[in-house]
């Protein structure tokens, strides 16, 4: 999944050209190439399929010249992760009917590559055996309010748990409960089914995506498709897997995994893993930095030439790209989508 605009990470990320082509490392891979790299490793690059919105079809086939048209799925609108993910379904059940598949989203970083494919091993043989909606389960390091937590069940086949409910986004006070309970896991959006299983959920809990995609069964994986899903997608509810499907499910299973994992959504997530100075300053893109009576600040601009000097700040985002200059305390990084709404209603697109 590819599609997203990556509001968060506001001004590095902009609708024009969001985080997922980003090279957030300096290792001259961008987050959705280093995506396409891991599952290289284990499938046919012909099996990997990117969805996303048109307008980065261009700039994805820049940064994959691998792939062909084919392999890129094109939304003319976005509606979230549960229409993108029947677009796919619809499109891989036109070309294999037996399809196994692992749905991943193009911003994430692995640390534990081979631990993780693995693990994606493990899933997929499952899902062909068992008609089951699966997802990765991460074991929480810290009571995290910005992602969604999955509850173990009783239930188990083989290293699989039944989950018992899925949580969106807690306080912090409930994190901490669900950290040291034991039971709950932070759900990483990386999710392994059958075609037909995943199908299956749509035809019942989510009617409105799979009548529409019924109407065109036919014209997947056909010269018509495009011309279907430009017509047909846009009146597709905009609703997310999670929600529509994964909270209602009763045969979801998790596989709790260790490998490394990292949704980089925020610059506080980017922080976590970014070397720090022996202030527990975080200076990324921009080696001419000097820092005085600064601690635990994430300094990220992409202007290599320019000298910043930064004194007397304190748990704050300083980040720079193109026209823009963000100064945010990390508490607060949450309101960054409404400063990017506002910026919006001000100042036009000229800076979103």
């Amino acid at each position: 999944m590819g599609g997203g605009i990556g509001s968060r990470f506001w001004p590095f990320s902009r609708e024009s050209y969001p985080k997922q082509f980003l090279d957030f490392f300096g290792n001259g891979r961008s987050l959705l190439q280093m995506t396409f790299d891991r599952f290289a490793k284990i499938m046919p690059k012909e099996n990997i399929y990117i969805v996303t919105n048109k307008i980065y079809g261009d700039l994805i086939k820049e940064q994959l010249p691998e792939i062909n048209d084919s392999q890129l799925l094109l939304e003319p609108s976005r509606r979230n992760t549960a229409p993108c993910i029947a677009y796919a379904a619809y499109h891989i059940k036109a070309c294999n009917p037996n399809a196994n598949i692992v749905v991943a989203p193009s911003d994430h970083l692995i640390l534990k590559e081979e631990v993780f494919l693995k693990d994606v091993k493990k899933g997929l043989e499952f899902v062909q055996k068992n008609k089951a909606l699966v997802t990765l389960g991460i074991n929480p390091s810290r009571p995290e309010t910005g992602y969604g937590y999955i509850q173990s069940g009783d239930k188990m086949i083989g290293e699989f748990t039944k989950v018992k409910t899925f949580t969106e986004k807690p306080n912090r006070e409930l994190a901490k409960v669900f950290q040291e309970s034991g039971e709950f896991f932070w759900n990483s959006g990386i999710f392994l089914w059958n075609v037909d299983t995943i199908l299956e959920a749509f035809n019942k809990f989510l009617p409105d995506i799979s009548m529409r995609f019924d109407l065109g069964k036919d014209k997947f994986n056909t010269a018509d498709e495009q011309e279907f899903i430009q017509e047909h997608f846009p009146y597709c509810p905009n609703i997310s897997i999670d929600y529509g499907v994964m909270e209602k499910a009763d045969n979801v299973y998790m596989l709790c995994v260790d490998f490394g994992w990292a949704d980089l959504g925020t610059w506080g997530s980017l922080f976590d893993l970014a070397k720090k100075d022996e202030n527990n300053n975080a200076v990324l893109k921009n080696d001419k930095t000097l820092l005085y009576d600064s601690h635990n600040n994430i300094v990220a601009l992409d202007n290599q030439d320019r000298l910043i000097v930064i004194q007397g700040l304190d748990n704050y985002i300083i980040a720079e790209s193109d026209n823009v200059l963000l100064i945010c305390k990390k508490k607060d990084e949450e309101r960054i989508k409404q400063f990017v709404a506002d910026v919006k209603l001000k100042y036009g697109n000229e800076f979103s």
